[in-house]
């Protein structure tokens, strides 16, 4: 692994943010704390562990597909601003 400095400036160019002198070199000294403690997780030996995406197992909660009335036209179109043909009505965002 090449040994790379993080060009602050380019990175917050391209997050379009202004830092300050001090800001860019306070967060450049963070960054390489966080690469250089990447750089102790490389010497791990991780072959014999499973991949996973999650850190703790993920569970799909899962309800009754139940049917169930509607509000109704009426109900739905109460506290509408604008309706037209018992539909919800709404400013025009595409240009033509």
């Amino acid at each position: 692994m090449q040994d790379k400095s993080i060009d602050v400036n380019y990175v917050a160019d391209l997050a379009r943010l202004e830092l300050t002198e001090d800001e860019c070199e306070r967060f450049s000294e963070q960054l390489n704390k966080v690469i250089d403690f990447i750089k102790q997780l490389e010497k791990l030996e991780t072959d014999s562990i499973e991949p996973m995406a999650h850190a703790s197992p993920v569970y799909d909660v899962m309800r009754d597909d139940v049917s169930r009335p509607g509000f109704g036209t009426d109900t739905a179109l109460l506290n509408a601003p604008m309706t037209s043909n018992n539909q919800f009505k709404v400013t025009r965002v595409v240009e033509s």
